[in-house]
């Protein structure tokens, strides 16, 4: 990698976890026990500190989001940045993605969109939500893909993220293979800023890759920069942004923040969440084409209750003696990680984590509390899909003037 040292924490990018025996991160993989400290330190970001949560908080005059207090959006990039213009009375605009690749989502597809729904109600701004229908198709080792396969996808999966909550008024859905026309200057000059040696430095590509591979990443990095919307900030806008995203997702950005100054844009801020595990813990993977690997916004309550108590990975001991004795083990115990996700009271989860850990509450009673907290959120997940209809859908994803003034 040519530039951007600074930015990366290492030269090889996202390939230094591909070294590690424990843990592979690229986007497009995200495999083994990873240590996010480490991610830290090799990505060359900053960690979430308790004071930076506390400003939150007194910026937008309302609690934290328990996802940002339990740590489970832990590590930033220029976070300080964006709250000191807020305080001086400039706003800024939201933007996170989705690669459609299945028609159902699971739970932790949802938790970028969720968190997302916290930020845009906290802050009161404009959200762009861009869907990778292009990436997917480009990126798929399936000799058969089909563009207008993931055009569809798109579309069903935008279904889900409105039905999160989002202000139609101030949220924008766009597939790239719509919209990729507004975005394409922006597109271009990013493209010819960045050499050949920086991607491959960054993301690892060979001469074996389709050419539009090597194009993808310009366009997944257009939207960080707001005069790629003429239509909805205005001519000649240079709005601050905030990208809410996995990790994972941080090589795109890196590359955009080190672009940024030689196109005389504002290097977009970030913020990172962890990972959301499989049922079957650190070692398992979520995939659609394997039902028993995740909980999916389509599954029924039977279903739900299924799948937790057959295949979510127990942290509990062999024998009830022996659980007693020494409790159980929250590190891996699945069903106690999804409940720091999703259930949202802190004195009933300490509760719950003091009874498992010290051996009163067993393996299948901690199954039943997740159980508990699960089934309704899908279910009110699904009560609200279904009502995002054809032309609720179209109010989401046609463009519109957007508000950014405070």
């Amino acid at each position: 990698m040519e530039d951007g040292i600074d930015e990366t924490g290492t030269s090889d990018g996202i390939q230094e976890g591909q070294n590690q025996n424990t843990a592979v991160v690229t986007p497009w993989e995200v495999s083994g026990s990873v240590d996010y400290d480490k991610l830290i330190r090799d990505f060359g970001s900053r960690s979430i500190s308790n004071e930076l949560v506390a400003r939150i908080e007194r910026v937008t005059g309302r609690k934290a989001h328990h996802w940002l207090t339990r740590g489970v959006f832990f590590s930033h990039r220029d976070l300080e940045m964006v709250l000191d213009l807020y305080e001086a009375g400039e706003k800024f605009y939201l933007y996170t993605g989705r690669g459609p690749s299945s028609e159902a989502l699971h739970l932790g597809h949802l938790i970028p969109f969720m968190f997302t729904k916290y930020l845009q109600e906290a802050f009161d701004v404009p959200l762009v939500i861009q869907l990778t229908d292009d990436e997917k198709f480009l990126f798929s080792k399936d000799p058969k893909a089909d563009l207008a396969e993931y055009r569809r996808l798109g579309r069903e999966n935008a279904k889900d993220i409105i039905a999160c909550g989002f202000d139609p008024d101030k949220t924008f859905i766009f597939a790239n293979s719509d919209f990729i026309g507004e975005l394409y200057t922006n597109v271009l000059k990013i493209q010819r800023a960045t050499t050949y040696n920086q991607l491959k430095g960054i993301f690892g590509f060979d001469d074996s890759d389709n050419i539009g591979k090597h194009g993808f990443p310009a366009v997944q990095a257009a939207p960080s920069f707001s005069s790629s919307f003429p239509s909805i900030f205005g001519p000649n806008s240079n709005l601050p942004c905030l990208i809410p995203c996995a990790i994972d997702q941080d090589p795109y950005f890196r590359m955009t923040r080190d672009v940024a100054p030689r196109l005389k844009f504002r290097k977009p801020s970030l913020i990172h969440s962890k990972f959301f595990p499989a049922l079957q813990g650190d070692t398992g993977k979520m995939s659609a084409s394997d039902p028993t690997s995740a909980i999916f916004v389509t599954d029924t309550p039977k279903q739900i209750k299924t799948k937790v108590n057959k295949y979510a990975f127990s942290g509990g001991r062999d024998t009830v003696e022996e659980h007693r004795r020494l409790g159980g083990n929250l590190e891996i115990d699945i069903s106690y990680r999804y409940l720091t996700f999703f259930l949202e009271d802190d004195d009933e989860l300490a509760r719950i984590r003091e009874a498992y850990a010290s051996g009163n509450m067993l393996s299948g009673e901690i199954k039943a509390e997740l159980i508990r907290v699960l089934q309704p959120l899908v279910a009110q997940h699904q009560e609200r899909r279904a009502q995002v209809t054809d032309d609720v859908l179209a109010q989401f994803m046609n463009p519109k003037r957007m508000n950014v003034k405070r």
